[in-house]
């Protein structure tokens, strides 16, 4: 795949008689289908580890209780596994291939800690090296002469379990353990502004207080401990049988032989005991102290509410990270858009902007805010997957390219602050000698406040932030890889009957030419404030009374 082709190291590969794989999620409707099969498998995944954790641990929760703590795991490992799969058979078929090297790796420094950790892991070169290398070794059968080499001892994973602790939050969070009665609210990563939510309790009745959660050191793996069978091993399904066989040899630490410490530090926690009702934006799915509280309160009755802490909720087609906050949560507030088919979403707004203003530079420069994306596919939602990404940087130079030598130097280019190995910047400079960069590192609202004009490049939540401030907008992307669902689509044709939405860099880089020298008119005009307003209404709905609001909101079924 692409993800082989460092870009850095291009003098090396690109001499190489050498084939690139077409990749097989460039087939959209292909990717649409996989989604659906791979929620439904998630489902049946579910219920079979959740009884063998049970019987391993001597317990009896809820699908709902494993849900909430491995869910965002299992989600992502076995999307991320028949990506790896459906690669290789792709590979099989199209090519006439004779054998394969592959690095002969242990598992140390393989199976994650945790959920933090995974999604350090599987973005990485060595555990990609890993999962293919295995799947490759079951593919034996199949006359595939397979070459072991010996690997290099140095580990390239990244390992979240930094020692280094945030002194001042474990001090507050002791001191809330002291103040906090049984029966409190209880608040974590809400992403509501810290006095906004210091008031908000106040107004619940109880003492303000900020909530942290510990960290586990976690045991090392135990291979004896992951010498069991899912039941479904014996699946006619041939990837169910490979997820079954994978499963247990990469779980997470944290939910096999470090469950018990896990339940002991969730025992130690000071945290409300019966908590009238639990709220978090962010912590649903690497905190795993968070989790686990949170799947006991749950089986005890307690309330679990989700609000919306980014952008393409309500929008696309297919999201794994939507429908998993949604399904483990009693109610989920999103920033103005419903879904009558799911009484458990509440319309309410964008938490992330309660009280936020942004005044803009009407004779500053323009920011372009840049995406990357994983070279190795991750969780599942309507975006450019993978090499996909190529496809999104090329309509990036195009959009530049139209632009006159003038204007493109008024245009500051914001980087994605997670390369990803794209090797961003070298790309960018091998196109184009006068392009200045802002290398992710900037807060990005002082850039806005310092630029005339936003433009956006892809579907999250860049552009809701500027629409919701009034600030001068323009978005683009293909819509080919940003697939809206029905529902959106007619909210999104009032920002492209306005100028402001494109679905072609030449059309944005038209419409940038065209009110470059005049922003604010064509900005303060009827036509396009109409449509702006009417779009965050439905997607990024400024909130009047934010205290008053949010106690509503969380307060009532």
């Amino acid at each position: 795949g692409e993800w082989c082709k460092r870009f850095s190291r291009k003098e090396k590969w690109s001499k190489l008689d050498s084939k690139t794989l077409k990749y097989h999620w460039d087939d959209r409707e292909k990717l649409r289908k996989d989604y659906s099969y791979l929620q439904k498998l998630h489902e049946i995944l579910l219920k079979d580890l959740s009884k063998q954790l049970n019987r391993i641990h001597k317990v009896n929760y809820s699908i709902r209780y494993w849900r909430i703590l491995i869910g965002p795991w299992l989600g992502y490992f076995i999307q991320a596994l028949f990506d790896r799969w459906n690669t290789l058979n792709k590979g099989l078929k199209d090519y006439d291939i004779d054998g394969c090297y592959v690095l002969n790796n242990n598992m140390n420094g393989i199976v994650p800690t945790d959920m933090k950790n995974f999604t350090h892991l599987f973005l990485d070169d060595k555990w990609n090296e890993v999962i293919f290398s295995q799947l490759l070794c079951s593919c034996k059968g199949n006359g595939l002469d397979i070459t072991l080499v010996n690997a290099s001892s140095s580990d390239s994973s990244l390992n979240n379990n930094s020692k280094l602790k945030d002194t001042l939050k474990i001090l507050l969070s002791k001191l809330s353990g002291y103040t906090a009665r049984k029966r409190d609210y209880f608040f974590i990563s809400s992403y509501i502004p810290l006095l906004t939510q210091l008031k908000l309790q106040a107004r619940l009745n109880q003492i303000p207080s900020l909530w942290y959660s510990p960290q586990v050191d976690y045991c090392d793996i135990d291979l004896r401990q992951r010498e069991w069978v899912m039941d479904n091993s014996d699946s006619l399904d041939e990837f169910i049988k490979v997820a079954c066989q994978f499963i247990p040899n990469h779980i997470p630490v944290a939910y096999l032989e470090g469950y018990k410490l896990l339940k002991h530090c969730v025992k130690q926690v000071k945290w409300p005991k019966n908590p009238k009702a639990i709220f978090t934006s962010n912590a649903y799915a690497h905190d795993e102290v968070f989790k686990a509280w949170t799947a006991e309160k749950t089986e005890n009755g307690t309330p679990f509410i989700i609000g919306q802490h980014g952008g393409r909720f309500g929008m696309t087609p297919f999201a794994f990270f939507e429908d998993h906050q949604i399904d483990i949560s009693d109610k989920f507030l999103s920033w103005g858009w419903d879904n009558p088919r799911n009484s458990k979403i509440k319309p309410f707004g964008n938490i992330k902007l309660l009280n936020e203003r942004l005044k803009y530079n009407p004779n500053g420069d323009a920011l372009m805010i840049e995406m990357s994306m994983p070279r190795y596919s991750y969780h599942l939602y309507a975006a450019s997957i993978s090499s996909q990404w190529l496809s999104y940087f090329n309509d990036q130079c195009n959009f530049m390219k139209i632009l006159p030598s003038a204007l493109r130097k008024q245009v500051l280019v914001r980087l994605y602050n997670y390369d990803y190995g794209w090797d961003q910047k070298l790309r960018w400079e091998s196109e184009f000698s006068d392009i200045k960069f802002d290398l992710g590192d900037a807060p990005i609202k002082k850039l806005l406040e310092n630029s005339r004009l936003c433009i956006s490049t892809y579907n999250a939540t860049s552009y809701l932030e500027t629409l919701a401030w009034n600030m001068p907008t323009i978005v683009f992307w293909d819509e080919e890889y940003w697939e809206l669902n029905q529902d959106a689509i007619t909210y999104f044709s009032l920002l492209s009957d306005a100028g402001i939405l494109h679905t072609t860099p030449q059309s944005a880089a038209q419409k940038v030419i065209e009110i470059w020298d005049d922003i604010e008119t064509w900005w303060a005009s009827e036509s396009v404030q109409n449509a702006r307003k009417n779009f965050c209404e439905k997607y990024s709905r400024n909130i009047e009374r934010p205290v008053k609001e949010l106690k509503i909101a969380i307060t009532t079924k």
